[in-house]
């Protein structure tokens, strides 16, 4: 009988005050962020352990060579005080090689980090007329947020990243007016009027991939590819591209990451309809309507670019 196990410790929250501050990231034209002083850095991981080794705490009970997931949990928050990077990436890897370090029977990991947003709060200056960013008050996104997959193993003489991917999730956006769907097939199933213009409201994930996971971990952020540069990036194409369809506008997003981040080697897109029904519209201004939310079902849109292609 052939199996494949895993075990590990999902949606460990980890808060971490005064790590290092992100700096010198590469210039990019449609995004205003150049790093963060990550006064709080916030991660929720999940760590998941592979290997035959551990299968005799399957088949008879044997735990010799286990790791309990609640020690997980606390060699996560330790290595939380100790990590000197910037992102989620450089925690990832850097938690994947003190694991490695810590407990020669782990020979394959997964570690998955999803970032716990915290943004700075507007508060007046010292003399009260301009405002500024709080360095001691946060308030709780639950927006949009970074996210970062590495798959590791032992290698000689070290550690190697055998897989990864990285995005930024969440996203939900809404264009009143720019975007169009017309001309597509119709028949005797089709109810769906053409739009010239719309508006066009969409949830959707993007993600991408490096050339090289170097990049991706290397305490030089010039080849780092930040989630809200990324986030800044696909909304500005939203906000300028005049789409034919939500397939024509993650195409214009998809070329434009590639052209910005030349360490990615790959971008995607998982992105739902979620545009608003038409309940109401003013008789004295057509422009004056009022919406409500969708029924489900909902329009699905997958995209992946990648440089070879």
């Amino acid at each position: 009988m052939g199996a494949e196990i895993s075990y590990g410790k999902a949606q460990v929250p980890m808060y971490r005050t005064y790590a290092r501050e992100m700096s010198k990231l590469r210039h990019v034209p449609e995004s205003a962020f150049q790093g963060r002083k990550n006064i709080l850095f916030g991660v929720e991981v999940d760590v998941e352990v592979f290997g035959d080794n551990f299968m005799p705490a399957y088949t008879y009970g044997d735990n010799s060579n286990v790791v309990a997931t609640d020690t997980m949990k606390n060699f996560i928050l330790r290595q939380g005080l100790i990590y000197n990077g910037t992102t989620i990436e450089g925690f990832l890897y850097f938690l994947g090689t003190q694991f490695f370090m810590t407990y020669p029977q782990m020979h394959r990991l997964r570690l998955t980090g999803r970032e716990q947003p915290f943004d700075a709060v507007s508060v007046p200056g010292d003399t009260g007329e301009q405002s500024s960013e709080s360095e001691v008050l946060f308030s709780r996104s639950h927006g949009s947020h970074a996210y970062a997959m590495l798959e590791m193993e032992r290698a000689e003489g070290g550690v190697q990243i055998t897989g990864h991917r990285c995005g930024h999730l969440g996203l939900q956006l809404i264009k009143v007016t720019g975007s169009a769907f017309a001309q597509f097939v119709r028949d005797e199933y089709t109810t769906l009027p053409e739009r010239i213009d719309r508006p066009l409201f969409i949830y959707f994930d993007v993600y991408w991939k490096y050339i090289d996971p170097a990049y991706m971990v290397s305490p030089d952020l010039s080849t780092y590819v930040a989630a809200e540069q990324v986030r800044d990036v696909v909304q500005v194409v939203f906000h300028r591209f005049v789409s034919m369809s939500i397939q024509h506008l993650v195409q214009e997003m998809g070329n434009t990451l590639l052209a910005r981040f030349p360490e990615a080697s790959e971008v995607s897109f998982e992105a739902q309809n979620r545009l608003w029904d038409l309940a109401l519209t003013s008789e004295e201004d057509e422009k004056v309507k009022v919406y409500t939310d969708p029924r489900p079902p909902f329009g699905l849109i997958r995209l992946t670019l990648s440089r070879e292609s």
